[in-house]
C-alpha cells in the first residue's frame, strides 16, 4: 500500500466480520510516534482530516503517521444489523483490532468526546499502547445538560434537501455552542455531518444510535469514570474544553488537573462540545503537545 499525505481509505475486518475503515495519512517509515484519532459518537475520521493533515506534513516537529477510524456504523464503516452493538466494549475492540491490522504497537491517541471515553478505557485495559493522549471536550464526569442535549438530536436530523438547507440545519443545532464560526467553518461543520448518497443528503451515521442514549435516565447522576482517568496519570495528556460546552465542565478539568500530574488543559474559545478541530490555534496547541510528547 503507498504512502500519502492525503489520507488513503483502508479497510479491515471486525472479529465479529463488519466491514470497518479508516483514513491513513503520512509517512509508515518514520521514527516519529503515530498519532491514532478517534470521533464523537455520531461523528466520522474525516473530523480529524485538517488535524491529521497537518501532523502528517511535519507540524509536530516531523512528519508522522495519522490514523483516524470510522466506529461500526459510522462514515464508510459497514452499519450493524444489531444496533446494540454500538456499544463502547464492542466498538473498543475494533479499534484494538484496527492497531492490529495497521501494524500500531504505541501511539499518540486523540479522543473527541466518546472517543475519549475510548481512550480511557484503553487505559485501563492496554496502557502500553499509550504514549500521549488527547482529551477533546471530554472528562470522567459528564454533565446531563450536555447529554440531554445530543439525546435531542442524534438520529433525528431532517434530511436536507440541499447544501445551504443543511448549513442552516447545522446552525440550528450549533450556534449556541459556536459562537464565531466563520460561513467557510460552517460549511465545513455540515460536509462533515451530512453526505450525498443516491442524490440524498443523509448523516454520515446510522441514525439507530439514538436507541443507545434512549435508555440513559438523565434524571439521575450519570457514571463517573475516575478510575478510567486515573489510568492515564503515568501518561502525558492534553484535555481540551470548548469555553462553552455544555458536556465537561470547568470545575471537571480542575479536578483532572489535580489528580493527573501530567495533565495539561487548554479552553478553545468561541467553542462549545466538541470543539472542531479546524482552527489553526488548536491545531497548533494539540501539534505542540504531540512534539512533548513524542518527546519523553
Amino acid at each position: 500500500m503507498s504512502e500519502t499525505i492525503t489520507g488513503a481509505s483502508r479497510f479491515y475486518t471486525a472479529r465479529d466480520g463488519l466491514r470497518l475503515h479508516l483514513l491513513d495519512f503520512g509517512p509508515r517509515l518514520t521514527t516519529a510516534i503515530p498519532v491514532v484519532c478517534l470521533p464523537g459518537l455520531a461523528r466520522t475520521a474525516y473530523d480529524f482530516e485538517r488535524l491529521a493533515l497537518a501532523l502528517a506534513s511535519g507540524a509536530a516537529g516531523k512528519p508522522r503517521r495519522v490514523v483516524a477510524l470510522d466506529y461500526r456504523g459510522r462514515g464508510a464503516s459497514e452499519r450493524d444489523k444489531t444496533w446494540q452493538n454500538y456499544d463502547l466494549r464492542i466498538e473498543n475492540d475494533d479499534i484494538l483490532d484496527m492497531l492490529t491490522a495497521a501494524g500500531v504497537e504505541r501511539a499518540i491517541f486523540v479522543g473527541t468526546s466518546r472517543g475519549g471515553l475510548h481512550i480511557m478505557l484503553t487505559a485501563a485495559m492496554r496502557p502500553t499502547l499509550l504514549h500521549g493522549a488527547v482529551l477533546n471536550d471530554i472528562g470522567p464526569v459528564i454533565e446531563t445538560k450536555g447529554l440531554a442535549r445530543l439525546r435531542g438530536y442524534i438520529g433525528k436530523l431532517p434530511d436536507p434537501r440541499h447544501w445551504s438547507d443543511a448549513v442552516d440545519i447545522a446552525k440550528s443545532l450549533m450556534s449556541a455552542q459556536f459562537t464565531d464560526l466563520s460561513d467557510a467553518d460552517w460549511d465545513a461543520f455540515a460536509r462533515l455531518t451530512f453526505e450525498e448518497k443516491n442524490g440524498k443528503l443523509t448523516p454520515r451515521y446510522d441514525t439507530a444510535l439514538f436507541r443507545t442514549l434512549e435508555s440513559i435516565d438523565l434524571e439521575k447522576p450519570l457514571p463517573t469514570a475516575w478510575p478510567q482517568f486515573e489510568g492515564l496519570r503515568q501518561i502525558p495528556t492534553l484535555v481540551l474544553r470548548g469555553a462553552n460546552s455544555d458536556l465537561l465542565s470547568a470545575e471537571t478539568v480542575t479536578e483532572m488537573q489535580k489528580r493527573h500530574g501530567l495533565c495539561q488543559a487548554h479552553v478553545v474559545e468561541n467553542q462549545g462540545h466538541a470543539p472542531l478541530l479546524l482552527d489553526a490555534p488548536t491545531i497548533a496547541r494539540v501539534a505542540r503537545f504531540v512534539a512533548e510528547a513524542d518527546a519523553t
